[in-house]
Order: C-alpha cells, then structure tokens, then sequence
C-alpha cells in the first residue's frame, strides 16, 4: 500500500506492507484522509532541519540521547539517532473509509460500516489502516467521506469549546482562524457565544465572519486590546479560544490582556510560553490546556485496551466528541464548504503537503484513495502484505534470521549483534504490526522483505530461526506456530505468561526432542563474560552457593504495559533466576516470597519483592527486585560466597575477588551477554554442539517460578 512518510523536509508516499486486523481493532480501507496543515506542516519543517538546530530547539531528546550514550555506547545510540533520522515518520491522523475486516472483542462494528478514525500513528494517511474502536465512530447515513475526514480536527476544536464551558451570551475571543478556529466558531455559535476573531489573515477573516464571528480584528490594523476592550463594555472577553500555532509569546500575553477579570484562556494550538505574571495575577485569571479530542486521549486502557468510561461520569469521552462533531456536521450545523480547498489522490501526497508551504497557504486539503468496493474484500484483506526491499542471495552457510517485532529493544540490541556476526548471521526478513516500521527495519539492515503477514515468515523455506520481539502476552503463541512450522526459535523473555500458554510448549516437546526445532529463550545473563569469569571457580567448588542479588529495576508507572500479561516478577525477574540456577547447576528445592505493602499507591507490592531460592544441592539465592530504589543506584549486583571465597559483581561493569584470585574484569559499558548468547545458539543450530545453550527443562523452571512468585 501507499503512505505518506515526513523525510527531510518532505512528505512522499512510500510503498510499505499493509497492516492486519489486531484484536479490539477494526482494519479500515481509507477512502479520504484530511491533513492538518498547522501540526503536519510543523512536523515536515522539523525534519528537514540539521541535527544542530533540532538539537538547539529539543534539548530534552538530546539529553536522552547522551543518556543513550552512557548506557549503549556511542557506535549504538549513534546507529539508533541516524536510523531514526533516515527513516522518517508516518504522518496523518484523521480518515474516513470502510471497514473490511473487525478484530476480536469488537462488536460495535461491521463489516461495510462507514467509519470515520482518529490517532496519530494510527489513522495515518495510507491507503489501509488498523484503529482500535474507541477511537472509530460510525458515520451517519448519506454523511460524504471527504466531510467525515476532519473528524479530528473536530474532535480538537470541540474539547477546546467544552473547556471554556461558556454560556449564552458571553464572549469569546477566537484567536487564530485556521481550520480549528473556524470550527470553534461554529460551535460557539451553536451554543449561543458571541464570538470575536482575531488573525493576522484577511482573508480567514473574512471566512470566520460568514462563519459567525460578530466581528473581526488584525492586529496588523488595529490595537486589538482595545477593540475588545470597546466592544464588551470595557470588561474584556469572558475566554479567549487560542487556536493559533506561533513561537511567540506575544500573542499569549495580548489573549490575557483581552480577557475580564476572573475570565479564562484555553491553550488549542501552540504558543511561546514565555508568561508575564501581571498578565494573569491582577486579573486572577485561570488558564487551561485543552487535551486533543478530550477525555481518554493519551489513556492506553481507553484507547488501546477500548475501555469506555462509564457515560454518567464522563459525558464527553473523545469518542462522543468526535461523533457529536460528525452529526453536527451532517444536518448542516457545521458548514466544511468554505474551509474545503483542494482534493489530491494518495499518489499526488508530495504536491498536496507543498501546497500547504506556498504564501496564500489553503486551510484544508485532502487526500483521496479511491472508493472502497466490497466486492473486492479478498483483495483488500491480502493487499501488499509483503514487500520485497532486496534481492539478496541465500548462503545455507549463515542463520538467516526472520525478526517478529521490531520494537526498541530488537533494533536496538540484536540487530547490531547480528551485524556484527554476519559471518554466522543474516537478517532475511522483518515482520512488524506496522508494515512502515518492518521496512524501514529491513532497508536498514538489508533484509531481503519486510512484513505484516506471520504466515510469510512461516512458509518462508529459507528462514532458520525466527527471533520473536514481541509484547509479552504473544511469546508464547508465535513460538508455538513457529515450532510447529519446523522453525528454530529464538524467544525474547518471557518464553510465555501463563502456565496454560507453557503446558502447550511441554506438549510439542513431550516426545522426540532431539529431532525438533531448538528452543532458545533470550535469557542472556548466563552468558555474560563476567558469569563466565565467576562460573571458573564456582564450578569446582566444595560446598553449596550463597548468591544474594539486587536488581534496581526502576519505577514504571503503573498503568504501564509492563505490569500486564504477569508483571515484572514474569517479564524481567526471569533473567535472575534463570542466572541463579545457571551458577548453581541444580533444580530448585523451595521458593520463599515476601512481597512489600506500599503506605501510598505509587508504587506496588507487584514488583517490590525479596524472594529466596532453596536448591536441591543445598545452595541458597537471595533475589531483590525492586522499584523504589534511586536513579544513582546502579541496576544490578551480585555477590557470591563459597568456600571461604567471595566474589562480588556490579551492574556487569566491574568483578572483583576476595580470597579467590580471578580476571577482575572492568567495563564501561554494562556486558549482560545478548552478543554472547547469539555466539552460542550458532553452535547448536551448526550440530556443533549437541547441548541447547539452555536446556528445556531449565526454561520450563525459571518460568514456572516466575509464575508462583
């Protein structure tokens, strides 16, 4: 399919692998998508600056970068930078088009529903596209797609209404008569407000008096402080509506002086935020932020998960923002005729965002990709779910590697390993839920195709092993389809999330394990040239291990992801135990947890938690795993006594002996074997070595205790 991708300063519609249905979702066959010329235009210049001046203008990315830096090594944060940059972005976040194919949990549409969808990243400017529901609204009968296409932009414009909450009668200044500020005006209108437009365009004004401002006012003619101050009595507006996108403070500090005591000023669009406190503090006035569409934006479980709010509570979700919007625009409430200005098919996107850069700038624009036929569902549902990036020839001598998932932690941690052993390594292809993002993985890295489609991977002869990236809760099926495939399979951590998800695995392996596919489980401490070190002399020793261990794992917010699909104890407590069972060689006797009880609900009992392994050998392991601990603290720690001896490990930068002379090893960077770990699994998939680099009943404990802790 098509979609519009920001690169340097340009928008160009890209060939990308079309998206599949997700679960709460519906896939949409876009007929229109509208663009914003404020937000998508600031967007495009951004990113055909130089990385000086992004960085000058951003100094909170670069800071992260510099924290990328101290933790990866500047070679990686480097590679992370200038992929990102190279790559570009989607664009585009409001379209209307037909359903062809809902996901499951969805039963608020069908298939053949007109729809209208919002969501940066989601109702992305691109022929096809995958929407969660709470953020889909059904178009009314005899609706147009081109109309039903801003229903973003209306969703914006209404919550900044709703947040002035104003009444009949009262004023309110409109500052800025872009798209938003000419649909502010018509729903103030609607609710009886006397409206006041202030912009720097003549003709916008024009636009925004037959749209229902009372009046109009350039401050390039007019003193606009006083104008309003005449016009309502000497009192000032009772809310200014400031819809403009500016860098300068100016205009904030004229929207304060225009407005009555006690009144109020709602921030829609952008502004220097440079604030004069006489502005405000003489007057006591309040100022607000107006949130996107309204109330479930930027909330994962609403948006993501299609939790509702209760309706007696929350009157005005987004999702009945936006519908409300989409009714008043199809009984002729709201007027689009005059805001309309051009209509450019999908494969004319670069001319469409250029016209948005000339001096006699349109107000909305939009893009066209052809009627959606039903007829030709079949053909919609298989469209492109596959693109080929090159034609790299097979060596049977190297692993080629099918990568399912190419999340942050792939691109960034495997990837350059698997660069970096290309005489046993070969990135062949990258799955991805977003057919963008697996191309870009795949140009990047030379792959051979990029997909949406889990069944390419499958039914691909020439993939050996497929490493599986994924979100937790689909670990355990795609390994499952994957061994069933006949495919080796490596799996990130956790290899599942529940102990019905393991029984099914147990299954496939319950006979004849040496003739199936080997399972890898990305548990890469056991492999770190420090577990090595200490292993040499742990190995031979007499008596059982006292291992204590502390993981500063670091406060995530609780609404996090992380916390789901068996929480932090299952997603990352995992590698420590799977280290202490690899330093003791023995099988779990006991399990002993203590969990902590919070006096507040920032933090949980779930991932603060002290747990003592008892193994069959007679050796005792300590485990701290915490999320209250300080940022300085370093993350990991271990130390190890046997024999009169100890060794003490930190955060897989120093290892140091006492009464035991060892390698005392020293590194800057913190080596917890994910490059190690790939050097071993070459072994066993070449027959070189006959051993799992983890074996099967190892995998099936650390999990399983995961599960009881």
């Amino acid at each position: 399919m098509i979609q519009a991708i920001v690169k340097k300063g340009k928008v160009l519609g890209e060939t990308v692998p079309s998206p599949n249905v997700s679960k709460g979702s519906v896939l949409i066959k876009v007929v229109n998508s509208c663009i914003s010329a404020g937000t998508e235009m600031s967007g495009v210049q951004a990113s055909g600056k130089s990385l000086i001046k992004r960085a000058l203008e951003q100094p909170i990315r670069v800071k992260k970068v510099i924290g990328m830096v101290k933790s990866d090594g500047i070679s990686k944060a480097y590679a992370k930078v200038k992929g990102k940059l190279n790559s570009g972005n989607p664009t585009g976040y409001s379209i209307s088009g037909v359903v062809i194919a809902v996901g499951g949990g969805v039963t608020e549409f069908q298939v053949g529903d007109s729809v209208a969808a919002a969501g940066a990243g989601l109702a992305n400017h691109a022929e096809f596209v995958d929407v969660p529901k709470n953020l889909v609204m059904r178009m009314p009968d005899k609706m147009s797609f081109e109309d039903a296409s801003t229903v973003t932009l209306g969703g914006i414009a209404m919550q900044g209404v709703r947040r002035a909450n104003m009444k009949m009668g009262e004023f309110c200044i409109v500052i800025g008569t872009g798209i938003l500020g000419l649909l502010a005006i018509q729903m103030l209108r609607l609710s009886g407000v006397r409206v006041i437009a202030v912009d720097l365009d003549e003709n916008r004004l024009q636009i925004a008096k037959e749209c229902g401002a009372e009046i109009v006012i350039n401050p390039l003619n007019e003193d606009s402080v006083e104008t309003v101050a005449n016009y309502t009595g000497g009192h000032g507006a009772d809310a200014v509506l400031f819809t403009a996108a500016t860098n300068s403070s100016e205009p904030l500090s004229q929207a304060f002086q225009m407005t009555r005591k006690k009144g109020q000023v709602i921030l829609v669009g952008v502004v220097g935020m440079q604030i004069n406190r006489e502005d405000m503090y003489t007057k006591e006035l309040d100022f607000l932020i107006s949130t996107s569409y309204g109330p479930g934006r930027y909330d994962h479980v609403y948006e993501e998960k299609g939790c509702d709010y209760p309706y007696a509570y929350v009157r005005w979700t987004e999702n009945r923002n936006m519908t409300e919007y989409l009714r008043l625009v199809s009984t002729g409430a709201i007027k689009l005729e005059k805001l309309i200005n051009a209509i450019y098919s999908i494969e004319q996107v670069t001319e469409a965002f250029e016209s948005l850069d000339r001096p006699q700038k349109p107000l909305m624009v939009f893009l066209d990709y052809g009627k959606a036929e039903l007829l030709e569902l079949d053909n919609y549902l298989n469209h492109d779910k596959k693109v080929i990036v090159n034609h790299n020839p097979i060596n049977k001598d190297i692993i080629n590697i099918a990568l399912v998932g190419a999340g942050g932690f792939a691109t960034g941690m495997h990837l350059p390993n698997i660069d970096k052993l290309s005489d046993k390594y070969k990135l062949y292809a990258v799955m991805n839920r977003t057919g963008y993002k697996a191309k870009v993985v795949a140009e990047q890295y030379n792959a051979n195709y990029a997909t949406t489609n889990y069944e390419d991977i499958l039914n691909d002869k020439n993939v050996d092993l497929v490493l599986i990236s994924t979100r937790h809760d689909s670990h355990a099926e795609l390994t499952l389809q994957a061994l069933n495939a006949g495919k080796h399979v490596f799996v990130e951590k956790p290899l599942a999330t529940t102990q019905e998800e393991l029984d099914k695995i147990k299954v496939f392996y319950e006979s004849d394990i040496l003739n199936k596919p080997v399972l890898f489980t990305g548990f890469n401490r056991r492999f770190s040239r420090y577990t090595d070190e200490i292993k040499k002399y742990t190995d031979n020793r007499i008596n059982p291990l006292l291992i204590r261990y502390r993981m500063n794992a670091g406060f995530i917010p609780l609404d996090h992801w992380v916390h789901g699909d068996g929480g932090r104890m299952v997603g990352e407590a995992c590698h420590i135990i799977d280290l202490m069972t690899s330093l003791v060689n023995s099988k779990i006797e006991s399990i002993s947890v203590e969990s902590l009880t919070p006096n507040t609900d920032k933090y949980s009992s779930s991932d603060n938690k002290s747990i003592i392994l008892k193994y069959q050998d007679g050796s005792v392991a300590s485990i701290e795993y915490f999320a209250i601990g300080g940022k300085g603290l370093s993350k990991e720690f271990m130390e190890v006594h046997f024999d009169g001896k100890s060794i003490i490990m930190d955060d897989y930068k120093s290892l140091k002996g006492y009464d035991v002379k060892l390698n005392e090893i020293t590194t800057d960077l913190s080596e917890k074997g994910q490059f190690e770990e790939l050097e071993v699994l070459y072994e066993t998939l070449k027959g070189n070595t006959k051993e799992w680099p983890i074996e099967f009943w190892d995998m099936l404990q650390t999990t399983e205790s995961t599960f009881l802790i």
